[in-house]
């Protein structure tokens, strides 16, 4: 087991003991920021859907961590756990919103149903903790979230567009509450995975394949199998940082892989949006003042 420390940068509260909520902590980042924030001495509140996936990490840190079972699925539990957290330690200073799910599908092999519980669990979710959560940071003045997006959200993939677009979602849905709350003293990080060798995708969701795209699935697994995949436990070491830090950024990426493949990926959409402006201008018609009439 790692041993992660404080750090001291000379940033203002980066010696204090934080209080944590962390959606999602069964297994994967959740768990491995969890015990990560926990051998520092931070305090935990540890939550999966079944509570005996995070029970046994009290008896690993004791009265730190407090474990409970939440469904972010499920509005009014997520209001209780919330609550509890924050007024069984007193205090909330980092949200951690992770808990998701994955699907497997090609736009037309998804039913209703799959597509509503990808977005009910990674988008609606997380707006359910963020509701909960805010009136205690504003009343508190302060307080971190970390919304964990991925580099899906800024570059989707096929047979992966539902869980892409939850993910695009998460990415405005923060960049505009960053813009909300900074007033009241509330910090907001996008957090960006790139490819890790978590078991996340073991738990996807996997829409029955159509004939048409049975060979294009197949490919993709392949292709999917062969990607270069960071080390997991590598991040609680910049999430660490990233929550001592007195000015953190709006996005952190995670892993080496992102931030080449944004460059490109934006490289790309400019030259587009380049190529085509003349058409994009002359759409523009004639500029007028004009009230929105909100």
């Amino acid at each position: 087991m790692r041993r992660y420390e404080r750090n001291f940068d000379n940033e203002k509260g980066a010696e204090m003991t934080k209080t944590w909520l962390i959606t999602g902590a069964s297994r994967g980042f959740g768990r491995i920021w969890a015990e990560a924030a926990l051998q520092r001495g931070d305090r935990v509140t540890a939550t999966a859907r079944k509570l005996g996936d995070v029970a046994d990490l009290q008896k690993h840190f004791g009265d730190a961590v407090l474990p409970l079972a939440l469904d972010v699925t499920n509005p009014a539990q997520v209001r209780e756990v919330v609550e509890r957290a924050h007024a069984h330690f007193g205090r909330l200073d980092v949200l951690v919103n992770n808990a998701g799910v994955s699907l497997l599908a090609a736009t037309e092999e998804a039913d209703d149903a799959q597509i509503r519980e990808v977005f009910d669990t990674n988008y609606f979710g997380m707006v359910r903790v963020l509701r909960a959560a805010l009136p205690l940071l504003r009343r508190q003045g302060s307080g971190h979230i970390l919304g964990v997006s991925s580099g899906l959200g800024i570059g989707a993939m096929p047979l992966i567009g539902f869980y892409s677009a939850t993910k695009w979602a998460v990415e405005a849905l923060h960049e505009a509450l960053a813009q909300e709350i900074r007033a009241f003293g509330i910090q907001v990080t996008i957090i960006e995975p790139g490819a890790y060798a978590t078991d996340f995708g073991k738990s996807a969701r996997i829409a029955e394949v159509h004939e048409p795209y049975a060979d294009f699935r197949k490919r993709f697994i392949e292709r999917l199998a062969d990607l270069e995949r960071g080390e997991p436990e590598a991040t609680a070491a910049a999430i660490l940082r990233l929550v001592d830090a007195e000015n953190p950024p709006l996005r952190l990426a995670l892993g080496s892989q992102l931030l080449p493949g944004a460059r490109a990926l934006y490289a790309e959409r400019i030259a587009t949006w380049e190529s085509w402006k003349d058409v994009s201008n002359a759409a523009q018609g004639r500029s007028v003042k004009h009230a929105a009439g909100w």
